[in-house]
């Protein structure tokens, strides 16, 4: 049984957003469409324990899903006498969605027209995020949080709060016209930002997921092909090339992950680096200096340096003061502490932390990065080792932590 759940999961998670766009064409509902979605899930669930699974199980719950959509939509039909004409075949269903293309210039991708549809200006950044994570992505809630380094209590608000207003301005999961994506795009970055690092760092099993990866990257892509002057868009694509081609290098043999400061930069993707760097230069070119394009910047920095020591730390302390007064958030004020330490010494770093403890309080990474700069000063870490253990979710970062403690 744990093989078919693990079998089931992993269809899912693959096929999930390919899936929900396809239901929602078909019944203009992103709940009727979930709702299918979901029904579909079960019977797979219980038809291949006893069957087997099928040649190709994304296909099959396909089929599934768009015939519980159907029956949804006939039950409806039923209810209400004024429901539009039900769609009872494919050709017609594409039919319809070459009509709507046809009228509003926009993308094709599935997943990323699902991404964009959620991302509706009327919901606020934060809960467009949440929603479009939760729905689309099918992130857990304890993942949204993990993300945005809040309460999973938060985060359930911010979804319930996003599908009121929907309910209640009536707004409709459209796909954006070219000229609507402005609005959109901010949001949009936010959710393809939030799966490339839960790929990057997972929150629980393997540290990475290269799927997730590249699956990011590429909606990055996508995004860069339908607003091709963004800086913002370029400076994402930088980020997530630069991250990815580390990821190599990044775990050991038994899967703990190996610092930056440790990694063998040698063995580090070329090609990537380059496509990170060709996206960062356009994003110059064109003026970019937001958010996405300072982080760039940095992971430029790190990317393009001999060794750790010889990293332009003044450079990157540069960076990381013009971040924050672009988003002072104190996980930005939490790496400007890593890059005052190296410029300035533990000391100048630790008291850097102390405005952001509570913020950061159920954040494993603020622990051990307190941990670092205490040992550095010669004082005892241990208690923020422990308790960086214990709020650590990924076993490879747990068993990095016990390391250090074993070796304090």
């Amino acid at each position: 049984m744990a093989e078919l759940n693990e079998l089931v999961e992993g269809v899912v998670r693959r096929e999930r957003a390919r899936i929900l766009g396809g239901l929602v064409r078909l019944s203009g509902s992103l709940d009727a469409a979930e709702e299918a979605f979901q029904e579909a899930t079960l019977v797979a669930l219980h038809e291949w324990k006893d069957r087997g699974a099928p040649a190709n199980p994304g296909a099959w719950l396909m089929t599934v899903a768009k015939n519980r959509a159907r029956d949804q939509r006939r039950h409806r039909a039923v209810a209400d006498a004024k429901s539009a004409p039900i769609l009872e075949d494919e050709m017609d269903v594409q039919k319809a969605s070459n009509e709507v293309a046809e009228t509003i210039d926009t993308v094709t991708d599935d997943y990323l027209r699902l991404i964009l549809a959620c991302c509706h200006p009327e919901l606020g950044t934060d809960n467009q995020i949440a929603l479009t994570l939760k729905v689309v992505c099918g992130f857990s809630t304890e993942e949204i949080a993990r993300a945005f380094v809040s309460s999973e209590d938060t985060i359930s608000q911010r979804v319930l709060r996003a599908k009121e207003t929907i309910e209640k301005k009536q707004l409709a999961y459209a796909l954006p016209a070219r000229t609507e994506l402005p609005a959109r795009v901010v949001a949009a970055l936010g959710v393809v930002y939030a799966v490339f690092n839960e790929g990057h760092t997972s929150k629980s099993g393997p540290l990475m997921r290269l799927d997730l990866q590249a699956e990011a990257l590429r909606l990055g892509l996508l995004l860069g092909e339908l607003v091709p002057r963004e800086p913002e868009v370029l400076g994402l694509v930088a980020i997530m090339a630069f991250g990815a081609a580390r990821a190599q290098t990044r775990v050991d043999e038994e899967g703990v992950p190996i610092l930056l400061s440790a990694q063998d930069r040698a063995r580090w993707n070329r090609p990537l680096l380059r496509e990170g760097l060709t996206a960062l230069q356009r994003a110059r070119s064109l003026g970019g200096r937001g958010p996405y394009v300072l982080q760039a910047e940095i992971a430029a920095c790190h990317g393009t340096a001999p060794s750790w020591l010889e990293t332009d730390w003044k450079k990157i302390l540069g960076l990381y003061d013009d971040l924050f007064a672009f988003a002072r958030s104190p996980i930005v004020a939490l790496n400007r502490a890593i890059a005052i330490s190296m410029c300035r010494g533990p000391e100048a770093a630790l008291r850097e932390l102390a405005p952001i403890e509570a913020p950061l309080s159920t954040y494993h990474l603020f622990y051990a990065t307190r941990a670092d700069f205490a040992a550095r000063s010669g004082r005892d870490a241990r208690a923020d080792l422990r308790k960086a253990f214990e709020l650590a979710t990924n076993e490879g970062e747990r068993k990095l932590l016990a390391r250090r403690l074993a070796a304090s």
